[in-house]
């Protein structure tokens, strides 16, 4: 089973259902498979071949999923990129990759422009009229050629490269073929009970694993029908919940902070969404809570895996909602997880240790970098660079990044933890947890915190407050307030940047 072959197999089931819906343009599933054969055409004919990386620079759009099932079909290698990257951070991924050919939204030409020197791409295919001379339409590009392309393709073809969120450094080009993503698609499907009836919101970014391999891929297989977001808004989120009556919804957790934001957020009839599903960075129980209230479900999943993964790893159903809420969960289908010490060995419950998972949908490698894979994957498993715990009934908990752990005064903090504990306060929006250097006990435990509107948060009565939940050595000595926290387009933390900027500011 391919990828290119499950749009196929849908638009022949359900030819006149809606498919696509994206700023006003609509699709059935006739017409979607249509317009992905076209494309799918229209790049053969210009030298595209079987094995092509071919690298999308864009925003969630019709035009972005057309692109990632017409190289589907064709047997060209996908490479999603992060349209915040900057000219210098992309021509990295372009040539690490060996992109030969972009495809990108009008808004980043100029940027491929700069991009792309000194790499190995072939061409560039604008959304919209091109102002570089050299560059094509992508409507020019289109072929009147409707039917299925004639390209042979196993379930072993390499179908993805999906680039790390490189909070620490260079991104890693993580490598799939079609048979892992398959499997990442039945995955949810089963963990989450999702049909062809759905609704679904896309709001997340397709680049990212989540939002394309777990719900657009597996939609898309099921006949599910897709409203396409080019840019998260929270009151167009809302409006659109209401009006195409979603049933399902994956958010990152700053998502959720800011729908809870809405002023008049309880004037939307929410009720259609059966479903809510959050990951791609922690999510403080206190805002989980809040979110179950705003969508009146207690329908909630937490999603906690990484792209090296499929994305794939643990989740938390409703049921451990209700017991467990802030715990990461158990393995998903198909997926074993363990938490082990140094020496491999799995660590008893209550013992933090480094999360590691196995499963047919963890990626094959990265890409032509066979060191980190090696350091990476070991005797079939997954090495995640998660610290965790394990408790008596097998509920998995991410406490830390390695890298992130505090240890301040011999003892070991985890961010998550006090971050948490923050997130109960009435006055913090926002709040991230990291160490800075200090003579005496190595490391402090400093919060950076965002205030809610119109909130004046005070030092001494938010650490009163956390010390009623925290040990004393684990409550923030250092405060610092800001506007908001740095984060990458999967929602994570930029904590390198936090603790680069927390330094200098500490010097003054």
């Amino acid at each position: 089973m391919n990828i290119g072959s499950l749009l196929t197999q849908t638009a022949r089931k359900f030819p006149e259902k809606l498919a696509i819906e994206c700023e006003g343009r609509s699709y059935s599933y006739r017409r979607f498979n249509e317009e992905v054969n076209k494309l799918a055409h229209g790049l053969l004919q210009r030298g595209v071949n079987k094995g092509d990386k071919l690298a999308l620079m864009m925003k969630n759009s019709d035009h972005f999923v057309f692109s990632f099932f017409a190289a589907a079909k064709i047997g060209a290698v996908v490479v999603p990129i992060n349209f915040r990257l900057t000219a210098s951070e992309v021509q990295y991924i372009l040539a690490q990759s060996d992109a030969a050919l972009v495809i990108c939204d009008k808004e980043f030409e100029k940027l491929i422009e700069d991009a792309i020197l000194g790499t190995d791409v072939r061409f560039v295919v604008t959304v919209g009229e091109p102002e570089t001379e050299w560059y094509y339409s992508y409507n020019g590009i289109l072929s009147e050629n409707k039917t299925e392309p004639d390209i042979e393709l196993s379930e072993q073809d390499d179908l993805e490269i999906l680039y790390t969120s490189g909070t620490t450094g260079s991104p890693k080009g993580a490598l799939f073929d079609h048979d892992r993503i398959f499997k990442v698609g039945i995955s949810v499907v089963i963990n989450m009970g999702i049909g062809q009836h759905e609704r679904i919101l896309h709001l997340a970014p397709l680049f990212h694993s989540a939002q394309l391999n777990l719900f657009l891929i597996s939609g898309v297989a099921l006949g599910a029908t897709h409203i396409i977001h080019r840019d998260f808004h929270p009151v167009k989120a809302l409006q659109a919940i209401q009006e195409h009556k979603i049933t399902h919804l994956f958010a990152v957790p700053s998502m959720y902070n800011f729908l809870l934001q809405v002023p008049n957020v309880a004037d939307y009839d929410l009720s259609s969404i059966k479903r809510c599903g959050y990951g791609a960075a922690p999510m403080a129980p206190e805002l989980v809570k809040r979110s179950i209230k705003l969508f009146k479900t207690d329908q909630f999943y937490n999603l906690c895996g990484l792209t090296e993964g499929g994305p794939g790893g643990i989740l938390l159903d409703p049921e451990g909602h209700k017991l467990h809420l802030g715990k990461g969960g158990k393995p998903i289908f198909l997926t074993e997880a363990r938490v082990v010490n140094e020496k491999g060995m799995d660590v008893r419950p209550g013992e933090v240790g480094e999360f590691i998972l196995r499963s047919p949908m963890v990626m094959k490698e990265y890409y032509k970098k066979p060191e980190e894979t090696k350091s990476t994957l070991k005797n079939g498993w997954l090495y995640t660079g998660d610290l965790a715990m394990l408790d008596e009934e097998g509920y998995i908990t991410l406490v830390d990044r390695k890298k992130d752990m505090i240890i301040t005064g011999g003892e070991n903090v985890y961010s998550v933890e006090v971050e948490g504990a923050l997130f109960e306060h009435p006055d913090v929006l926002d709040a991230a947890v990291i160490g800075l250097p200090d003579e005496v006990w190595g490391e402090v435990v400093c919060a950076v915190i965002v205030p809610r509107e119109g909130a004046v948060i005070d030092e001494k009565e938010l650490r009163s407050f956390c010390r009623q939940r925290l040990a004393g050595y684990k409550i923030p000595r250092r405060m610092f307030i800001e506007e908001q926290l740095p984060r990458n387009a999967s929602g994570k933390i930029l904590k390198y940047q936090l603790r680069e900027k927390m330094n200098l500011v500490g010097d003054l």
